[in-house]
Parts: C-alpha cells; structure tokens; sequence
C-alpha cells in the first residue's frame, strides 16, 4: 500500500482542529504547550496510520523478530525526527510558518526522554531507527526511567544534579499495554520437588513486581514500517495496604508500592552502597525478565509450544551486559514453565542470544555479589550455579589444572557474579564495535575465549542514524547536498561519496562555508538564550561533548588551554587564531574527580575571561546539561572534533562520527573508530597524536609520569598552577586531587594510568598544526571539512545494521507498502 502524506493545507487544519476540540482555543490564544501538543497529535496521527497498514504483517510473514535489550535509549525529541521519516518536514514547516507559530520555541515544548546518558544509549536509539528504515522486525527494551538520569545544572562551576522529570506533563508518544503486563518476582526461596520422575522448581514467598510496557512508535524512513521501543514501568501488586490505611497508617499503607515503583524510577542509581547495588540488580533483572516473558509469550500465540523453533524466529541482542540476566531468565522459563530438559533449554537459549561487548577496561566489566544475587533472584543464582559447574568442567578438558585460567573464565569466581563471562560463554556471537576494539578482545580481554572459538569473536564498527545526525540537524548542509548530489543519499548514505569532487570546487566550498557560519550562529543564539553565554561564530569552535570520564581525557584539554593561556599572557607578541573551547558532559554524581575536572574547565573558564588580552583570543564555555537536542544544534557548528580517548580504551564511540559527518575536522588518538575515520579521510583530512594502543600497553611497566612534569616546563607550570593559588586564590588545594592524581597515583597505583601528561606534548604540537591550517581556511581547512563529510557515509548506522543482520541476527525484511 502506498505511503501517503498530509498536505500543507490539511497539516494546518488539523492542527487547528485539535486546538479547538482539545483546548477549546485557537491559535492566536494557544500557550506553547498546547501548540506543542496539537502539533504532536498531528504527526503522530500520520505516524499511527502507518502502524495500522504493517501491523499484523510481521506475524503473517512469519518472520524473526529482535529483541534489542539495553539499559538505555537516549531517543532524543522524537517530533521532528518523525516529520522527517514521514518525507513531509517541509510541509509541515510550511504550515508552522503560515500558521504564525515559532518552530524553535514550539520544538523545545518537547520534553526529552530521560531514558539514557552516553553513547550505549544513543547507539540502541540508531540501531532502531536503521531496523525501521531497513523493515526489519525488532523491539528495543528498556526501562521507563519516570526521572531519567539527572538535569544537570552548573552552580559556581560545580555540577549540581536536579531531577529530570520528563514525564511531568506526560508522553504524548507512548502507548500503555496494560493487557501485556508481565510478572517479576524477587526473593523468596526455592522449593525442589519430583513430579513425574523429574526434577521441579518453584519459587515460593516471592515478593511480585507488576512490569507495564508502554511503547513509542520508530517510524521507518519513508515508509510504512513502525518497530516499538518497549519501556517497562515497575507497579505494585497491591498498591494500598487497605488494613494498615484504615489504621491512620497512611504512609506505611502505601510504603511498599513507593519500595516497588523505585525500581523505575532513575537511570544507574548511584551504587556505591549496598541499597543502591541491589537497586541496580533489581533493574537488571526487571528489565531482562519482562523482555524474555514477553517474548516467549508473544512467540508461543504464533507458533504455538514448538520450542526448537524458537531461535528461528526470536533473536535477543544483549547490549552491554546490563540486560545479561535475560540469559538465565530464558533458561528458567524454558525449565520451570514450558518444562523443557537443561539439555534442550540450553542448546535454545545459546541460539537466542548475541553479545555486544562495549568496553575493554576490567574495571569496568560489570560483576555481582554472589550473596546479594543469592537473596535477590534465587532461582536465577541456582541456574547460574549450574551453568557455572557445566562451563568450568568443559573448560577442565580444555585447560587441564590450570585453575587460575578457569577462574578467570567463570561466571561464578572469587564470591562475584562475572557477567561478562556469562555473555561471553553464551553467546552465539560477541562482537566489539570497531574493528580496533574487536582485536582487544581477541588479544587481551577475552582472550582465553577466543582461543576456543575464534570465530564467535567478530567486529561491527558502530554507526550512526545521518537522517537525525545530518538531515534534520542540519538542515542547510542537506539541503546543499541534495542540490549537488541529489537526494539519494537518504536512502543510500554511501552516496554522500560522490561529494568527494566539490572539495575542489570553489563555488561549492564556499556555500559549504556559508551553512557551517548559519549553524554557528544557530549555537550562538542557543547559548544565548539557554545561558545567557554570549560566543563569537568567527572563532574556531572546538568541542569536546560527551561523558566525563579520565579515559576520555577532558583534563588534557583544558590543561593544554591552560598552557595556551599562559603563552598567550608571557609573550606580548604570542598569537593564534581566536578558538571557543566548548564542553559538554556529564559526570557520574558519585564520581567525585570527574566533577572535580568540570570545576577545573569553568575555573580555568573565569581564568581566562578575566585577562584582557587571553579573552580575545580564548574562549571556554560549558555547554550545560548535555542532551540530544543540544547535540543536534551543537555538533553542525563545530569546527573541531576533540576525541581524546586514551588508545586501547574507548571502544568505538559515535560522535566523533556526528561530528565527522557534519564538517568537523577530528584531533585524536589512534582509537575506536578514528582509526577507521583516518582511513576513510587519509592523513591529509584528521589530526592525530599521541601514543597507539600498543605503545600504550607497553608503557604500563615503563611509565612515569614525574618524567614528563621534569622535561617540560610548559606542562610543569600548568600542573603548579592546580595547586599554587593561581585558579582558586582562595582555595589554593581545590584541585590537588588531580595534581597527586597525575604525579603520584591513588593508594599505591599508577600515577597518571589514561597518560594524560605522556601524550600532552604530542596533543599541544598537534593544536599548533591545526591551528595553522584553520588560518588557511579558504585554502585548506575547508577542503579538508568537506572530504569528512563526503566520506561519512559509512558510518551511517544502516550499515551498521546491515552487518548486525549479515552475520548474526539473519532477519528478513517485511514485504510492504
């Protein structure tokens, strides 16, 4: 059936329409919420109709459907992303326009879905929007967050976190599916009995979690495909103790409800104690259990109990290892309820499942108190216990006494619950999400696994959706490349290669010029009115966005402006051209240094806005509270991509994509995904410094960071400066933490372990070069933006998906339309 789309006129009569019936007003007496709202009844109306045309097909088909299980989806707005699925943006703006209504204020009324923080949940949020545009059959699972991670807010230049209460006005886009309502039970004991000469289990004085799905529609590019993302709510069973209310026990009545209801109600509570461990557990195994009832039960109405079918047509995607409990989960409800053998359970549920690794650092490979998991799911510890003795005695045959070695592969070692190991030996597939970050895992941190089984061991470089990242971010740069390229390239991304030649034509450069000055003065005007920060557009803009972590070195670089600074205040005649330095992230609340480096950045921020001659030529904003939507305006107008990451550590990362794709220029390491971004622009086209991932290695043993405090003095001063009185005069051992860090290591450690000082004269040599060349900007700079965005296209997560679906989930596109 064939895709239709409102016109222009029909766009603005039914937003009228629904003003008048909604609201009981027009448009010239509307508030901005109820524009907001009638607007977004409009397009969810045209989003629904396509629902309604492919819903059932999936089933009728009966094709394999994905269940892409991850702790978070950072989804973004999600009305002007639809316009633009729906091929019908500019009749919509048209309409706006004619209607007399302020897009950019009606657009901010959208309340954005605290449902993720960094890249983990921004990816989850691509790989949707790619399985809809690609009609492939797939449900995200997820937690509905009622608070989101936090808002952040800057107060003296410390980060103060504030509740972000997205839901406050409501979620126009969900969809409450009450009658699909699952179970979860916690705690309890597990009682073992024999019933037909087998062994059964039964969780007895269980305390039950009500798990209510609400799902958002991901609309398809141009077409009618919608897949959901499912978020679970967690409700209480019985949510009033009628005895205690009646009493005058009004708040123990309603004690257990608030106990329940907290296990959706934040993104990663913190867990640097015990109640918030057993909080994170619970959400882990809330969201695991609910996805894979669901599942088996939406499995079971098509095809009935045919379980050796199951893995041919339900595919489960364990994002991280957050969702890895879905593992166990599969196990108990195979055994305990569909009254399937080990043996068989087993053989399906390692059929079911794929495992995206998303980090190479051990510290940060996720791990569980035997104990709590013990108390917390009972009987998915009994199943881990078993899965556990089965592994350690094939790997027995394998690695004969060596003890160590099978420690380090179980899933239950040295009194934790390994989860990793647990995806690692279950999984079908593993594959990390760079090609880079894939041979890590080979070599270093599964490489015992590997040697078993190579090939279950792939790599996928990550990917990105270019029709939210380009398309309606940046809708100049479109609209420039669908005059000089045509618009095959929403479909096909991989045709933005044909841009390749207008890097040498002059006409072009400097249209291409013109779109990145628009969207720099888009982000002044943003800054403006969000912060009150007023920014020059005829700056370089350098942006460093994403979360605040060591490995990510944000302290390099606001201790290399603090060397440019220095510079610039030594020597009358010392010049560059002028650069906003611009920051965006967000620090764990519990991560005491990570926020120390946010007060350094705005600290370091009053520094140099404090000296006459350094603030011509210097600029340092924090963009404050890093979302999706100040992404969408940011990353069009940056100039600089900063991708600092220490190499070996970041396992892929997608904004140095974003950035690529919209003309930024990336500085960085041999890392992640810039490795394959040097590939595709040549040396020529991204600035890289700093030791490889192998040097990185070999230096553990080697390296001393007082060597490098010793040999240069620029960087010795900037360090003195933590601790002299010249940041903070009145508090002159703020920031000694971050000195003692670097110099001397924490409780007997390795000082400076991201070799944050190791690399900082290669980076500050690296700054001067791209500082020359952004001179040249006509001549050179330009030239080189251009070649970045004319070779994104592979980036695009349609590829991503594409590979997913090759080598591992093997789905088949839905017949529509």
């Amino acid at each position: 059936m064939p895709v239709s789309r409102m016109t222009k006129d029909e766009i603005k009569d039914a937003i009228v329409s629904k003003l008048q019936r909604q609201f009981g007003c027009d448009v010239s007496d509307a508030t901005d919420d109820q524009l907001y709202q009638a607007l977004a009844m409009t397009v969810r109306d045209e989003v629904m109709e396509r629902r309604a045309l492919s819903r059932g097909e999936r089933k009728r088909q009966q094709a394999k459907k994905l269940y892409y299980l991850s702790a978070e989806f950072l989804v973004g707005r999600a009305m002007h992303n639809n316009m633009v699925s729906l091929v019908n943006e500019k009749e919509y703006m048209q309409a706006l326009d004619e209607l007399g209504i302020d897009k950019t204020r009606i657009f901010e009324r959208e309340p954005e879905p605290g449902l993720g923080n960094g890249g983990l949940g921004r990816l989850a949020a691509c790989f949707l929007d790619s399985l809809s545009a690609l009609k492939l059959p797939a449900m995200g699972c997820t937690i509905r967050y009622e608070l989101g991670l936090f808002r952040q807010h800057i107060s003296d230049g410390f980060q103060v976190e504030l509740p972000d209460n997205w839901l406050e006005r409501g979620n126009i886009w969900e969809i409450c599916r009450l009658d699909q309502a699952v179970e979860v039970r916690f705690n309890g004991y597990v009682r073992e009995y024999s019933e037909d000469g087998r062994m059964k289990y039964q969780l007895c004085d269980y305390n039950a979690v009500q798990a209510v799905p609400y799902d958002m529609p991901v609309l398809g590019y141009d077409s009618n495909m919608v897949n959901m993302l499912r978020t679970w709510s967690a409700r209480a069973i019985n949510p009033l103790n009628m005895q205690e209310f009646n009493r005058g026990q009004y708040v123990e009545a309603s004690e257990d409800k608030e106990l329940v209801e907290t296990i959706s109600k934040v993104l990663y509570p913190e867990d640097n104690h015990e109640k918030g461990k057993e909080l994170r557990l619970k959400q882990q195994y809330f969201l695991s259990s609910a996805s894979v009832q669901f599942a088996v039960r939406d499995f079971e109405k098509t095809y009935g109990p045919r379980w050796d079918m199951l893995p041919d047509k339900v595919m489960f995607q364990v994002n991280d290892t957050h969702p890895g409990l879905a593992i166990p989960e599969l196990m108990r409800v195979l055994i305990d309820e569909k009254g399937l053998g080990w043996d068989e359970a087993e053989a399906i549920t390692r059929r079911c499942f794929a495992y995206t690794n998303h980090t190479v650092m051990q510290e940060a490979l996720e791990r569980w108190p035997e104990r709590m998991v013990s108390m917390l799911i009972p009987r998915i510890y009994m199943i881990l216990q078993e899965m556990n003795r089965r592994l350690c005695a094939d790997l027995w045959n394998h690695f004969p006494g060596d003890w160590n070695r099978i420690a380090q592969m179980a899933i239950l070692a040295y009194n934790q619950v390994h989860m990793a190991n647990l995806c690692v030996s279950t999984c079908c597939m593993v594959n990390g999400v760079s090609q880079i970050h894939a041979e890590i895992l080979r070599k270093q941190t599964f490489r015992d696994y590997c040697q078993l089984n190579p090939s279950r061991f792939i790599g996928i470089t990550n990917g990105i959706t270019h029709r939210r990242w380009l398309m309606q971010g940046n809708p100049g740069l479109t609209a420039l490349l669908d005059e000089t390229i045509g618009e095959g390239w929403h479909k096909e991304p991989m045709q933005l290669e044909k841009l390749m030649p207008f890097a040498d034509d002059a006409a072009f450069v400097e249209r291409f010029d013109k779109v990145k000055r628009a969207n720099k003065e888009r982000l002044c005007a943003r800054m403006e009115r969000m912060q009150g920060v007023k920014m020059d557009p005829d700056t370089i803009f350098d942006v460093q966005a994403k979360r605040l972590h060591e490995y990510k070195r944000q302290l390099m670089n606001i201790l290399s402006v603090l060397v440019l600074y220095n510079r610039i205040v030594d020597d009358p005649n010392y010049t560059v051209h002028p650069r906003t330095f611009i920051f965006g992230a967000k620090a764990s609340p519990g991560y005491y240094r990570a926020k120390l480096i946010i007060k350094l950045i705005n600290t370091v921020s009053k520094l140099v806005a404090a000296h006459p001659r350094a603030s011509q030529m210097i600029r340092i904003v924090f963009l404050e509270n890093y979302c999706v939507s100040a992404a969408e305006v940011l990353m069009p107008a940056a100039d600089v991509s900063e991708q600092l990451s220490t190499a070996g550590k970041e396992a892929s990362g997608t904004g140095n994509m974003k950035f690529m794709m919209n003309g930024a220029v990336t500085i960085g390491t041999m890392d992640g995904a810039n490795v394959e971004i040097y590939n595709e622009v040549g040396p020529d086209n991204i600035y890289i410094f700093g030791l490889s991932a192998d040097e990185v290695e070999a230096s553990y043993s080697t390296y001393h960071s007082s060597r490098i405090y010793e040999t240069y003095p620029e960087i010795r001063r900037a360090l003195n400066q933590l601790i002299d009185g010249t940041l903070e005069p009145g508090n002159p051992h703020m920031f000694q933490e971050l000195y003692h860090a670097l110099l001397f290591g924490d409780n007997g450690g390795m000082a400076d372990p991201y070799f944050v000082l190791k690399d900082m004269p290669s980076y500050l040599k690296t700054q001067g070069i791209l500082g020359e060349d952004y001179s040249k900007r006509h001549g050179l700079w330009l030239r080189k933006a251009v070649i970045n965005t004319a070779k994104s296209g592979i980036f695009s997560s349609d590829r991503t998906i594409t590979e997913y679906n090759d080598k591992i989930w093997h789905l088949k596109p839905l017949v529509l339309d």
